[in-house]
């Protein structure tokens, strides 16, 4: 999808300069244990649903409805699995923060298939057979795998994710 008007609003009085945006992210399960993934329009790479929150809108709500805007599954929550701050720069120069909420998610039902314009390809994969995927994603799967787990965060005074 384009950039929303809010972020497309803010780009026009600030540039590509830094801008720190809430976000939210997918670690969704089926029952089989495999996640779901996406393969990413903008750079062809894989990983995780993500995206973000429009304004007034609550992290469960944006985290629900991006999975079924890109991928067509429609999701409920497990639990809050982690919260990180991790910086972005898109290929035309955008300087983001993300400050991310993840969230263990489980389909509840939908097939999925490409959705949106985001995605080249979706897809379910068992975690012993993941395609490549960057070290930020591995964490946050990492962080999603126990269905009653504490959410992750980074200790005060640390700056990096592991693996990051």
């Amino acid at each position: 999808m384009p950039a929303s008007e809010y972020v497309t609003g803010l780009r026009a009085k600030t540039g590509p300069g830094l801008i720190m945006f809430p976000s939210v992210t997918a670690v969704v399960f089926d029952d089989r244990g495999q996640i779901l993934l996406h393969q990413r329009s903008d750079n062809a790479s894989w990983t995780l649903i993500a995206g973000m929150m429009d304004p007034g809108e609550q992290p469960a709500d944006t985290v629900i409805r991006e999975v079924e805007e890109e991928t067509s599954v429609r999701v409920r929550i497990d639990r809050l699995a982690g919260v990180a701050l991790h910086e972005v720069t898109y290929p035309n120069g955008d300087h983001c923060q993300m400050v991310n909420t993840w969230f263990r998610c489980r389909a509840v039902s939908g097939t999925a298939r490409v959705n949106d314009t985001e995605s080249l390809a979706v897809g379910w994969f068992p975690l012993d057979a993941l395609p490549d995927l960057n070290p930020y994603a591995l964490h946050r799967i990492r962080t999603s795998l126990a269905e009653d787990g504490p959410a992750w965060f980074a200790p005060p005074g640390d700056t990096m994710i592991p693996g990051w």
